[in-house]
């Protein structure tokens, strides 16, 4: 009998149906669990602001003017995240895009994260290659690097400050110029690893590039800013667009 479940658990493990996974109703659950922790906070963070805001100077009114800028303001951040949530779906499945994108993390670390964790068990997202196994690998590891970011930021906030103070008066670039070529460097070995699969994935990797860039130049303007938090939205759905009509022509393999 132990033999016959883990073969069963091994065969469901290499499914590539990868959704009846990612819907399972303990996830939902925990999805729930996250909305609710996120919600008192935000309880929480109103009620201390109107208790300090009399000790601040900060009339009603204004107080609840700056609410509703707030709400506003959170619109389009809101909806370019929706539009790359909307693409990752079918991937991830709706609780842990819900809760490792739409709440907590950033679109592109958690898409960039899983696809490493995906790589080490010879997986591809959203690929042939992509089992149920290869979805835990990926959705652990997003969890986990949430997780680590948390800690992080309770353990180590109050260290990087004294150390950054210091480092900022030796050097105050290197505070912007350091994890700034970390992550560019990450992102680009991702994209470069893409390039000899198709010529479909050569233009989606241009496609989208030129559209973050032009997003990020036009962004500039003061009342353009909101193009820079949308670019990443505009990228995968121009960058999907294009490579479905090259694929489509039939364009040769690289």
């Amino acid at each position: 009998m132990p033999h016959t479940v883990s073969r069963a658990v091994s065969a469901a493990g290499e499914s590539t149906d990868v959704l009846a996974v990612a819907n399972m109703p303990v996830l939902w659950i925990c999805a729930a669990g996250v909305f609710a922790v996120i919600i008192i906070q935000s309880m929480i963070y109103m009620k201390a602001a109107r208790k300090a805001a009399p000790a601040a100077g900060i009339t009603p009114s204004e107080l609840k003017l700056s609410f509703r800028s707030g709400a506003v303001a959170a619109i389009g951040p809101s909806l370019a995240v929706v539009i790359v949530a909307i693409a990752l779906l079918a991937v991830f499945g709706t609780p842990a895009v819900l809760v490792r994108i739409g709440l907590i993390g950033s679109a592109a670390y958690e898409t960039g994260a899983a696809s490493i964790a995906a790589g080490t068990a010879g997986a591809e997202l959203g690929g042939p290659t992509y089992t149920q196994n290869a979805f835990a690998i990926a959705f652990f590891a997003m969890s986990m690097g949430g997780a680590m970011w948390m800690l992080a930021t309770l353990i180590l906030t109050p260290l990087m400050k004294r150390g950054g103070s210091k480092l900022a008066k030796v050097n105050p670039a290197a505070m912007s110029i350091v994890p700034g070529a970390a992550l560019l460097g990450a992102f680009i070995s991702l994209g470069v690893a893409e390039v000899p699969k198709s010529m479909v994935h050569v233009v989606a990797l241009v496609t989208s590039a030129a559209v973050m860039g032009l997003c990020a130049v036009l962004g500039r303007g003061p009342k353009r800013g909101w193009l820079r938090e949308w670019s990443l939205g505009f990228a995968i759905v121009t960058a999907l667009v294009v490579a479905f009509l090259v694929h489509t022509a039939g364009a040769p393999a690289a």
